[in-house]
């Protein structure tokens, strides 16, 4: 099972590119994860269930 999913394969999956998914999660647009800067690099996580519900996927198992 996936603990997370990269902001290359969610931008993939929504169509996206990964800067529209960096800043979504940078200004917590999306309910599927989160960005925090850790000094002055920014660390993505993406939950595979909340994002796979998010895009109306079902969660491969």
């Amino acid at each position: 099972m996936e603990k997370n999913i990269s902001v290359k394969k969610a931008a993939e999956i929504m169509g996206k590119s990964q800067q529209f998914v960096r800043v979504g999660l940078q200004r917590g647009l999306f309910p599927f994860g989160t960005a925090v800067k850790m000094s002055s690099i920014w660390t993505y996580y993406i939950s595979p269930k909340q994002f796979y519900e998010y895009v109306g996927i079902k969660e491969a198992s």
